[in-house]
């Protein structure tokens, strides 16, 4: 259900010296290449597509990692429940104060740590569980353990029913999704630089 005008506060207008998206993507991905993935962020045919079976109205803890500059978490935004929350989780301190000063709605969150802190993430937000969580990461490119062990947190804080949504372009993602996740959709998006695997992860 999309918000209210009045709920969706308006992004804070570009000070002098703020970066610009563009310009905060390019020096993440120079700064840290292995977590962020990928030099251009996701295509709007991407966020539309792995958005697309969400069921926002009963939405009311959405969770990202690896939000960036906030490509996806605007849509989200646009169309989450005035009482819904979106927390964003990233390891980059850069982009995590980029997201606070950028981003203004109050149902927004931007978090500084690892997508394995989930659980406590939510708890700490006062929240039970998470319908909802979107992932980006490049997982094959992860330090050993990490992956698995991000896997295995997501499945444990999402609600019955709940999805973790994985775009990535890399196949080898569902080897880190399969084991906890007994039912998954796949898609691919090919306007996308580069073209997206796209995975829906349904916790039964």
């Amino acid at each position: 259900m999309p918000s209210s005008t009045n709920a969706l506060r308006r992004d804070r207008t570009k000070a002098a010296g703020v970066p610009s998206p563009w310009q905060m993507f390019f020096a993440g991905f120079l700064k840290h290449p292995v977590m962020v993935g990928s030099i251009i962020p996701s295509s709007d045919r991407l966020i539309a597509k792995m958005l697309g079976p969400v069921d926002w109205a009963s939405c009311k803890l959405f969770v990202e990692y690896g939000p960036g500059v906030g490509t996806f978490c605007r849509p989200i935004l646009e169309r989450m429940a005035p009482d819904a929350a979106l927390i964003a989780i990233d390891t980059n301190a850069d982009f995590i104060r980029y997201l606070d000063h950028s981003i203004t709605d109050s149902r927004f969150s931007a978090v500084h740590g690892s997508a394995a802190d989930v659980e406590r993430i939510v708890a700490e937000h006062g929240h039970a569980h998470a319908d909802y969580v979107l992932s980006g990461l490049p997982f094959s490119t992860l330090p050993p353990g990490v992956g698995p062990a991000i896997a295995q947190a997501t499945h444990d804080v999402l609600r019955p029913d709940g999805g973790f949504l994985v775009y990535q372009f890399s196949p080898k993602v569902r080897d880190f999704i399969a084991p906890h996740f007994q039912r998954i959709d796949h898609d691919m998006e090919w306007w996308n630089v580069p073209p997206a695997q796209l995975y829906w992860g349904w916790k039964d």
